[in-house]
């Protein structure tokens, strides 16, 4: 629905108009109206108006709507059936000379979406002059707000999710974590591990308590010096120190912001010689139930890549029906370009432990290919690493450009990232193909699909166009244009880069 006013009032009218306009003839006020309007409609005057003279106030607008049809026809007969008692309520006002009033109106197009027009009427003698308004440009950026609007409210609903996870596994950690204001040194938050391991036995909330308490002198000391040290440097440390109950904690301190605010997240663990394991609190089989019935793909794997854990979102995403089908098998199976993709995955990995927002494909078992995004991270697992992937079904996402081919490299980018892990002579000949294949397809558009116009634009045979369109896969060759000379041989005016022609 577009915005309107029914009643916009015009702006105050000349107070000695028959003083000084008197001498306007036609051909000047015709060039007001169609200056001031952007349409404008000569009537005769009835019930029946019948459109004598159109003119517009711009070329765009005299493209979108065919005046020659409108000649001849009563004005109610252009217009949506809605429309039809706005325009009987202007012809009304009109005949009855009454103050005009605006009315939105909507101009039925073949083939187009109604043109919104704002009208007022005006009787001149025994005729009627309409003049319009478009919307156009309001109904635009409204569709434009609203786009705006959805995109928002989408990206709010994921950081929503994202909190929701962040927060459920903060509360299952079987870990000690509290949150210290760093400014105030008070708790902001603690989960409940650490409300069992510092504040059962002696009924303490935590929450809003300065930090640290509980501890001895010595102990309180060596927090208080490691608290500063972390926040003049921004490294995390750790320390060895002593409650007042003599149980030894390992105590490790990291820095981070939050909006203009800084914090501490504070890790308590009991020493290894004192250590008792605290029981896994209840709500851990939620955060497997979480992460099974999450809309993302989430698999764990070994360091060689075979899969351990896949949820049903990945199953779904490679057209698969169990998990049996999963287990065991590499994730190169199912990613992107074979003997590329994964590993470059593993390599990142191995050298920094996390990987965000890698931009790949997905293949189903039956030849489905989704865009992707992954987030990963290698896990130490007593001594021997597991490694998380979380996949991001993409293919779906609002994007003003068109999408790149899934077989061609994303950008120059990730094409640098190969280098050193593929042999130069492949990087070279994809990038070439890719090359040689936008120049073809440029071509073809440029003629309109004329074969023999697009090889004299590219310098080339017929024969040879035709074996370049094989092997790239573009269009339908008939056995006649088999690009084959007369041996049987393909034909080729240019040797393929790295190859030496004959």
């Amino acid at each position: 629905m577009y915005w309107t006013q029914e009643r916009l009032p015009l702006v105050k009218p000349f107070t000695a108009a028959q003083r000084w306009l008197t001498d306007v003839d036609t051909d000047v006020a015709a060039q007001l109206i169609t200056a001031a309007a952007d349409v404008a409609v000569i009537l005769t005057g009835g019930e029946q108006a019948v459109i004598r003279d159109v003119s517009f106030g711009s070329e765009e607008l005299a493209r979108e709507i065919d005046a020659q049809a409108w000649i001849g026809k009563p004005w109610i007969q252009t217009v949506s059936a809605e429309s039809r008692p706005k325009i009987e309520s202007l012809l009304k006002d009109a005949a009855n000379r009454a103050a005009p009033r605006w009315r939105q109106v909507n101009h039925r197009r073949d083939g187009a979406d109604d043109l919104p027009v704002m009208y007022a009427a005006l009787p001149i003698g025994d005729r009627i002059v309409a003049v319009g308004r478009s919307l156009r440009p309001i109904a635009t950026l409204q569709q434009r707000l609203l786009e705006a609007q959805q995109q928002v409210e989408r990206e709010y609903s994921r950081l929503r999710q994202t909190e929701t996870r962040h927060r459920l596994l903060f509360q299952v950690a079987s870990e000690a974590v509290l949150i210290v204001d760093a400014g105030t040194r008070r708790v902001i938050e603690a989960n409940p591990a650490a409300i069992e391991m510092l504040g059962a036995a002696n009924g303490r909330r935590l929450v809003g308590e300065s930090f640290p308490e509980g501890f001895d002198v010595a102990g309180e000391r060596a927090i208080e010096e490691l608290l500063g040290a972390v926040r003049a440097t921004g490294r995390t440390e750790s320390v060895r120190s002593r409650d007042v109950r003599g149980r030894d904690f390992s105590v490790a301190v990291s820095l981070f912001r939050e909006d203009s605010s800084t914090y501490f997240l504070v890790r308590l663990q009991l020493a290894r010689d004192a250590f008792v394991a605290p029981a896994a609190p209840k709500g851990t089989a939620r955060v497997v139930d979480v992460v099974e019935g999450g809309p993302d793909g989430f698999l764990v794997t070994d360091p060689e890549g075979r899969v351990q854990f896949a949820n049903r979102a990945f199953l779904d995403m490679a057209q698969l029906a169990t998990v049996e089908q999963v287990r065991g098998e590499s994730l190169e199976r199912w990613l992107g370009r074979p003997g590329v993709d994964f590993n470059l995955l593993t390599a990142h990995l191995r050298e920094h432990g996390t990987l965000r927002l890698f931009a790949t494909t997905l293949r189903g078992e039956y030849g489905s290919s989704t865009d992707v995004e992954i987030c990963a991270v290698s896990v130490q697992d007593g001594g021997a690493p597991s490694l998380g992937f979380t996949i991001r079904d993409v293919g779906q996402r609002l994007t003003t450009e068109r999408r790149v081919a899934r077989d061609r490299p994303r950008s120059v980018e990730q094409l640098t990232e190969l280098v050193g892990r593929v042999p130069l002579k492949d990087l070279v000949r994809e990038s070439s193909d890719m090359i040689e294949r936008l120049c073809i397809e440029a071509a073809l558009t440029i003629t309109n699909d004329n074969r023999a116009s697009a090889a004299e634009i590219l310098g080339l045979s017929r024969q040879s166009l035709y074996a370049k369109l094989r092997r790239h896969g573009l269009g339908d060759l008939d056995a006649a244009d088999d690009g084959k000379g007369s041996d049987g041989a393909d034909e080729d005016d240019e040797a393929r880069p790295g190859e030496r022609a004959p």
